[in-house]
């Protein structure tokens, strides 16, 4: 499909509602009204669960307490916050629980995962989708957390944050995107760090790489693209029909990614896209045997055909420097200068 034929495809379908790749159709609920989180405030108590994997040193968790009270929030431990059954951080039922119980307290402004890893597929089945309609919060994490970011936001239509977990490291970086968008509010530019004095004669970090030139604005749908693909064919798969798509991944091998890039493909996910930006792809390396495609290779056999804007690097992912991004909510992308810009403010005033 040509770039012009892809932007009549997409008139057309938003015109008549029609959905748009078999799977698409099959899987895909449609968008419900957006609802957007009361801003975070100094002071506000914030729950802290475990729906993922389970912590098993005391320090991670005491460090990740202090440094939500250093962002001025009170901390509200998840019941089973310290349990653990296997890897996972309590039993399905137990952080399930936890999970809606800090959605359905109103003394609770906010809530943070701990940790990512494993396991959130195993519960979001159990979440009580009609009880966070009732009482939209902030709710942020990354890696396996996608899964609930997704499904929550797809269930309800609340924005929900794909960033740092509690226990990431809060550098000045990572605080600054989060209070921008979360805390003060505001339709914030998201880019790269700018390294304005590079060691050598160009800049060699936070590099941006444009593949498909262009801007396009959509709904922000993503985040960890294994634990997103493992919600193909269910209601919790995400309507990407005009959506900017972001990606990130970690310890896959590349043909992993490619073979996990199909099963989007074949889900329908990447029939009407806007968009694509891509983040870090952390030590997702060739592995073993005769040879592999390389992760530019992947990407342009995927997206390079797409008739939309491409960009790769953006940083978020399983990296120090986060920033931190909007579930849900409606950006412009701009593929030649690496950025998102937030259509409106993400979080209410009131």
């Amino acid at each position: 499909m040509t770039a012009a034929s892809r932007r009549l495809f997409l008139q057309i379908a938003s015109a008549s509602g029609a959905s748009l790749g078999a799977g698409a159709a099959a899987a895909a609920t449609p968008a419900r009204p957006v609802l957007t989180p009361r801003r975070l405030r100094p002071g506000d108590t914030v729950g802290l669960v475990s729906p993922a994997n389970a912590t098993y040193e005391q320090e991670p968790i005491t460090i990740a307490i202090e440094s939500l009270r250093a962002l001025g929030f009170q901390v509200k431990e998840g019941r089973h916050l310290r349990a653990r059954r296997g890897q996972f951080g309590g039993t399905d039922t137990q952080r399930a629980e936890d999970l809606n119980a800090m959605f359905a307290d109103d003394s609770v402004a906010g809530i943070f995962a701990l940790t990512g890893g494993s396991g959130c597929t195993r519960i979001v089945d159990r979440l009580d989708y009609a009880n966070i309609r009732r009482h939209p919060k902030f709710f942020g994490g990354f890696s396996d957390i996608t899964c609930l970011l997704n499904a929550i936001q797809q269930q309800t239509g609340l924005v929900t944050f794909h960033g740092p977990v509690a226990s990431s490291e809060w550098n000045p970086y990572s605080v600054a995107n989060f209070r921008a968008l979360v805390m003060d509010g505001q339709a914030a530019l998201l880019r790269n760090p700018v390294d304005s004095t590079p060691a050598g004669l160009v800049p060699t970090e936070h590099r941006i790489t444009t593949l498909r030139p262009g801007k396009a604005t959509g709904r922000l749908v993503g985040g960890n693209l294994t634990v997103l693909a493992a919600l193909a064919g269910s209601r919790y798969w995400p309507d990407f029909r005009g959506a900017i798509l972001f990606l990130e991944d970690i310890n896959e091998f590349i043909y992993r990614v490619d073979r996990t890039l199909s099963t989007l493909r074949l889900a329908g996910a990447l029939d009407a896209l806007a968009g694509v930006v891509l983040g870090q792809f952390t030590n997702c390396e060739p592995g073993d045997g005769y040879g592999t495609l390389t992760l530019d290779e992947v990407f342009e056999d995927y997206f390079g055909g797409l008739g939309v804007p491409v960009y790769r690097g953006a940083q978020f992912g399983h990296v120090k420097l986060k920033l931190t991004l909007p579930v849900g909510a409606r950006v412009e992308m701009d593929a030649d200068a690496g950025t998102l810009r937030c259509l409106a403010p993400v979080v209410s005033a009131a």
